[in-house]
């Protein structure tokens, strides 16, 4: 038997300490998503944020005009989605925004039907793209803001929610006198 350099079964013992440590090691903890803030159902969602809208009246609401190339693609897309056909409906929209692609109200109907699909990442993407292209005021304002706070909701963001609701009041202006 040969004998082993002091220096060298040293190394050799460090590097077999170290390695049973690493076995004794643990993986770190994931990240815990943050739950659901909200229980509703993503139809229940959808009729609050549209319930949150209101009809404008007694205030100050812009209507963009519509595109007649599209209103077909629009009501085929409304009776879809009360049939509960959500792919087809979202497939109407996307047809008609294959047309009109920066009509805000189109935009805005098509998140309401990702947040039906449980697609929240599309959800806030064309709710955001609806507010920044759209009047900015009124119901097309309160539906923007409320569909944040449920998708937010969904996240578990409080915060998050709670500053989008908060938004939802600058939404209305008063009718302007005319003279």
């Amino acid at each position: 038997m040969t004998a082993v350099p002091v220096h060298h079964a040293g190394r050799v013992l460090l590097a077999t300490l170290c390695l049973a440590v690493g076995a004794c090691a643990t993986a770190p903890e994931p990240v815990p998503t943050a739950a659901a803030l909200t229980d509703a159902s993503p139809q229940q969602m959808v009729a609050a944020i549209r319930e949150t809208a209101g009809d404008g009246e007694g205030e100050l609401a812009v209507q963009p005009l519509r595109d007649g190339r599209i209103e077909d693609l629009r009501e085929r897309a409304v009776r879809e989605e009360a049939a509960g056909d959500y792919a087809a409906a979202a497939g109407s929209l996307d047809a008609a925004l294959d047309i009109v692609p920066d009509d805000p109200a189109l935009l805005q109907h098509r998140a309401e039907l990702a947040l039906l699909q449980g697609q929240l990442d599309d959800v806030e993407r064309l709710s955001q793209r609806a507010y920044a292209l759209g009047p900015q005021v009124g119901p097309a304002c309160r539906r923007h803001w409320a569909t944040l706070e449920q998708v937010r909701l969904l996240q578990g963001d409080g915060d998050g929610a709670a500053q989008a609701r908060a938004q939802i009041g600058g939404c209305r202006v008063g009718v302007l006198d005319r003279f």
